[in-house]
């Protein structure tokens, strides 16, 4: 089930204990019963924990003696919280199956949902995930109370419809508040044409597809045009409209896409020694870990000032060959060693590949896709204080940000080296070629 497995002997636990690494994982214990189900874990020390369990002394707790019960151990090291939780997820499907999301109190995000296919358009908030619906779901949002209010204001911009049932559109129906307050077109009494509601519904639809940008841009272009024609108390109003837009807009995070065009590349440290864990969100799926080989990469470094020196990590020119890299990044620094940079992005277009190829082969059925969009909002929404690791999302015309991901790459490597202190014990400030030539 796990990646490492090892023979445990209730009468002397010692050696076991003294083979497994004092790293974060997963683990499984296993009784001598082969139809007995395991006991799963993660836990920041493995060693720690499982001596804690398994170490018999008199001292131990009834509730913590599972010396005489255990018959094997397997074990997967992690390097982070995240990479933990999707392993958990894993062993425990592959352990309980249906039952590993009730184990492991998995929810489904909240969304905005648009009824595009109804005569009269609305929006609403739910957290039913379906890969039918994946073109008008937008989010995920941290919570029901932040999906709501996105909606509320989203909509106090457009003349959308906010009630529920199916519209037979009768001039004799009276209305309701909202036709009364102007805040409707109304097509419940034929307010309005089909027309024109096809109309607000379209610019609804762009507007959270694009998280606001739509209708900025729109608005942007009438105030450059009120200014040419000297009309400023109109661009002033406008541009009043904009800020309102740009407020509204900020309730929405970065994470907030239709889950169709939902692509990120996270990145994380990883629990072998000079890489990082690459992990890949497709419309809603999560697939990795693929590892990146960080070995002589100058390092991303935010305290160089105002320098452009190190503001794109590169590859220096003195990495051996016969180290740290496959045949066919090999074959890129003999065909041209002075651009030795292209090297980095040679490794991150072959880790991307095993991402797309585990992909491929990863289930992608409606609960799959929600408790893998549990797990990336969770880790997301935490606050940045406690949030490991950075996510970067495709580009609005679905292409990955190489760059981008490089620069998160070094600062999250950096971030996962220990903190370096000077020798009379103050913290002393990273060496970028120092860094570089760390042993991989």
């Amino acid at each position: 089930m796990l990646a490492q497995t090892l023979p445990f002997d209730p009468s002397n636990p010692a050696p076991t204990l003294a083979a497994l690494p004092e790293k974060p994982g997963i683990f499984a214990l296993f009784g001598a019963d082969p139809k007995a189900e395991p006991y799963l874990a993660r836990t920041t020390n493995l060693r720690r924990r499982l001596k804690r369990f398994l170490d018999a002394k008199p001292t131990q707790t009834k509730r913590l003696r599972l010396t005489e019960r255990v018959a094997r151990i397997e074990y997967t090291s992690t390097g982070s919280d995240f990479e933990s939780s999707l392993a958990l997820y894993n062993a425990t499907h592959q352990a309980f199956g249906e039952r590993a999301r009730k184990r492991l109190h998995l929810y489904a995000p909240y969304f905005l949902r648009m009824t595009v296919k109804n005569r009269y358009p609305r929006v609403y908030v739910t957290n039913t995930i379906t890969k039918s619906a994946a073109e008008t779901l937008y989010g995920p949002f941290p919570s029901r109370a932040a999906a709501e209010r996105f909606c509320d204001e989203t909509l106090n911009l457009f003349l959308l419809r906010r009630c529920y049932p199916d519209l037979d559109p009768d001039p004799a129906f009276p209305g309701c508040v909202y036709s009364e307050m102007k805040m409707c077109l109304a097509p419940c009494f034929k307010g309005c044409t089909d027309e024109r509601y096809a109309e607000e519904s379209a610019k609804v639809e762009a507007f959270l597809a694009t998280r606001g940008q739509s209708l900025l841009d729109e608005l942007a272009s009438e105030r450059d045009a009120a200014s040419e024609e000297l009309d400023f108390e109109k661009a002033a109003s406008i541009h009043a409209r904009i800020q309102k837009v740009e407020a509204v807009a900020a309730l929405a995070s970065e994470a907030v896409h239709p889950l169709a065009k939902l692509g990120a590349i996270i990145v994380q440290p990883s629990s072998q020694e000079g890489h990082v864990a690459l992990f890949q969100l497709n419309a809603g799926l999560l697939t990795g870990p693929a590892l990146y080989d960080t070995l002589g990469m100058r390092l991303h470094n935010e305290q160089s000032g105002s320098s452009s020196l190190y503001t794109h990590p590169y590859s220096l020119q003195a990495v051996p060959l016969n180290e740290g890299l496959t045949a066919s990044s090999h074959a890129v620094v003999a065909a041209n060693p002075k651009e030795t940079k292209d090297v980095l992005e040679q490794r991150l277009a072959e880790s991307l590949g095993c991402l797309h190829g585990t992909l491929s082969k990863a289930k992608t059925d409606n609960q799959t896709i929600a408790d893998h969009l549990c797990f990336f909002t969770r880790w997301y929404y935490r606050p940045e204080a406690k949030r490991i690791g950075e996510a970067v999302f495709y580009k609005p015309d679905g292409l990955l940000p190489a760059k981008a991901i490089l620069r998160t790459i070094s600062r999250v490597y950096r971030a996962s080296l220990p903190t370096p202190k000077n020798e009379d014990g103050t913290v002393a400030k990273y060496d970028s070629a120092a860094i570089a030539d760390l042993p991989s």
